[in-house]
């Protein structure tokens, strides 16, 4: 098998199993509880509350441990217009953002919030001039992720929260496609608002978090006890939530180590994809980018037929985001950076991981060259 999928999901790695092992069956109590062998697991949870916040620079507090990242997007977006309901609200996104993001804004329209959604340039990056223009005396807050979790292109969100604070507004970021990838640090990125994965960094799917800056107003969507500061009631996914705290801490260390090594081998695909197979395009090539994600055209041929041919060869790629299989519909972010719709459905994402090899980029590229010929082939027979 040769996975080059890692920003659908990433496999759990044997330290962050054996951190989370306890926690089913040895050490199983309830964190609310007082007796010793609940206090034993409150302090496993506070321990990994500070490890998780240690990652991104924010203090324990500051952290929100939810069920996933898409969860973490709709409470800040949800939370922060629950806090100024019955106001004229305005939100600033961008037309490249995760689904996560996207469809809450796109439902939160149908409750009265007015919603802009900023263009992006051809490299998929939106202009921070724009963003100025867009801001209104309603405008409570402005939601623009890190990286793109289709073509790992990074937004200029330093400058992005530059604005918002100049202007007395909220800024929240998506960065689960940025986190562990990219040095990470919420007072860098000047964000009051983080969202972050753990399934995306070798951890376990079904816990995120939400970074809150200390004094941001958020209401809660879930409500019931006074877990996690009251902000999320539920009893706490202990064993997730400390393998998101382990994954948190392996992948901060040995970050710049993945990066470039990653990086080293997305250039190499690209490099020999292009000098074997004519008529690509890499999207976002030009743009600031995370180190292990490339997202290519291939003109005149079907996506989903280009995967299903890597299928066969054990070689497993994406057309998009992992939210959007099974949907017709060509991708969001591809149509948005001004290709047609063909095109985008020509597209394919590879996405690398820390055990992704040079034996492994070659192989795929050969397995590219022989489906393209064949797609092409047949493609010129039908017409």
């Amino acid at each position: 098998m040769i996975y080059l999928d890692h920003n659908a999901t990433t496999p759990v790695l044997p330290e962050v199993f054996d951190a989370m092992r306890p926690f089913f069956c040895d050490q199983f109590g309830n964190a609310s509880s007082f007796y010793t062998t609940a206090r034993a697991v409150r302090a496993a949870l506070q321990g990994a509350r500070h490890t998780v916040a240690s990652a991104i620079g924010a203090a324990a507090e500051e952290i929100i441990f939810t069920a996933s990242g898409t969860e973490s997007d709709n409470l800040a977006l949800r939370g922060i217009c629950r806090m100024f309901q019955g106001k004229s609200c305005h939100i600033i996104t961008s037309s490249v953002e995760h689904h996560a993001v996207s469809k809450t804004c796109d439902d939160l329209e149908t409750q009265g919030i007015t919603v802009t959604r900023l263009a992006v340039d051809s490299q998929g990056r939106v202009d921070p001039d724009d963003l100025r223009r867009s801001i209104t005396p309603s405008t409570i807050l402005i939601s623009i992720m890190t990286a793109n979790n289709e073509t790992g292109v990074l937004q200029p969100v330093k400058k992005i929260s530059d604005i918002a604070r100049d202007r007395g507004i909220l800024f929240h970021t998506d960065a689960v496609q940025a986190f562990g990838k990219i040095p990470l640090k919420v007072n860098d990125l000047g964000a009051d608002l983080v969202t972050v994965s753990a399934h995306k960094i070798y951890g376990p799917k079904g816990v995120g978090a939400l970074y809150i800056r200390k004094g941001t107003k958020v209401a809660p969507l879930i409500t019931g006890g006074e877990h996690e500061h009251g902000m999320r009631a539920g009893t706490e996914n202990i064993p997730a939530i400390v393998g998101f705290a382990k994954a948190a801490e392996l992948a901060t260390a040995s970050l710049e180590t993945i990066a470039a090594r990653t990086g080293s081998l997305r250039d190499r695909f690209e490099s020999k994809v292009r000098e074997k197979i004519d008529n690509v395009s890499i999207n976002g090539v030009d743009a600031a980018r995370v180190p292990n994600t490339t997202n290519i055209t291939f003109h005149d041929i079907d996506g989903e037929s280009a995967l299903l041919h890597l299928d066969l060869r054990g070689i497993y790629a994406s057309t998009g985001s992992a939210c959007a299989t099974g949907s017709s519909e060509p991708s969001h972010v591809l149509c948005a950076m001004g290709l047609s719709k063909i095109d985008a459905q020509g597209t394919l994402r590879f996405s690398l991981g820390k055990g992704t090899t040079e034996e492994e980029i070659d192989s795929t590229v050969e397995a590219l060259v022989a489906t393209v010929e064949t797609l092409r082939g047949i493609s010129s027979i039908h017409v």
